[in-house]
């Protein structure tokens, strides 16, 4: 009951900490190792779970979300893609690699973060941003810790909008994106059941409150308070990876 009790805190949390600056896994992750799972089970019951803070998030960021269904649409099949794509290259490869390479991502994307406003490569037609996309979808489904910061970077590229509604659009994108990576795990990884019922409530509940928590930041606040949080979680994991 212990157990049950300190997971469904740590979704509550993990859930908010998603969708206002993007870094449920860095919470989530490492309390799933606490409680006793190993790497792997602890990664893809997280991705698991990680389902419910896209549907919170999505239920509470309807005022953001109002008017971006083509968007939304245009983005999330690309997303979709990328999340199976990782689902798949976790379950037939060691995630050594990209345990190494994420720390430098979490940075650049950090870093994209706070760049002058009006610099933009080219939109939501741009082959290169789908490319993008893909690629951070990619990532999702196969590790996924901090990949909301990558998510949120390249859509305030791709999307001329406020902080608030781009980060309402990547609550949903990199949901789906989990959502595939999810089902895959479900059905061929080692998910640990009874951690992802208590872990995925709370995801649910925080997932909805963190909206109203994010549309409360004033104007750039987000950009940069993600690109401190990333840019600390970038050192942190890239010291874990070398250790």
């Amino acid at each position: 009951m212990l157990e049950v009790l300190g997971l469904l805190a740590v979704g509550v949390v993990a859930g908010v900490v998603s969708t206002v600056v993007s870094l449920a896994s860095i919470i989530s992750y490492p309390a799933l190792l606490a409680f006793g799972l190993s790497p792997l089970a602890a990664n893809v019951t997280n991705t698991v779970s990680l389902v419910f803070t896209g549907l919170g998030a999505a239920a509470g960021s309807r005022p953001e979300l109002k008017g971006q269904g083509g968007a939304v649409l245009r983005l999330g099949w690309v997303s979709a893609l990328g999340g199976a794509t990782g689902a798949l290259l976790l379950l037939i490869t060691p995630s050594r690699t990209f345990e190494l390479i994420a720390p430098f991502l979490i940075a650049i994307a950090s870093l994209l973060l706070i760049r002058p406003p009006g610099v933009r490569p080219g939109g939501n037609h741009s082959v290169l941003a789908r490319v993008a996309l893909f690629a951070v979808a990619i990532y999702v489904g196969y590790f996924g810790a901090a990949g909301g910061i990558l998510m949120f970077a390249v859509l305030t590229a791709i999307l001329d909008q406020a902080p608030a509604r781009v980060n309402a659009v990547k609550n949903v994108v990199s949901g789906l994106a989990n959502l595939v990576a999810a089902v895959a795990f479900a059905l061929f990884g080692p998910v640990v059941w009874w951690a992802v019922a208590p872990l995925a409530a709370g995801f649910l509940i925080g997932g909805w409150l963190g909206p109203s928590i994010a549309r409360r930041l004033p104007g750039r606040s987000l950009r940069y308070l993600a690109a401190a949080c990333g840019l600390a979680v970038a050192v942190t994991l890239g010291v874990d990876a070398l250790t």
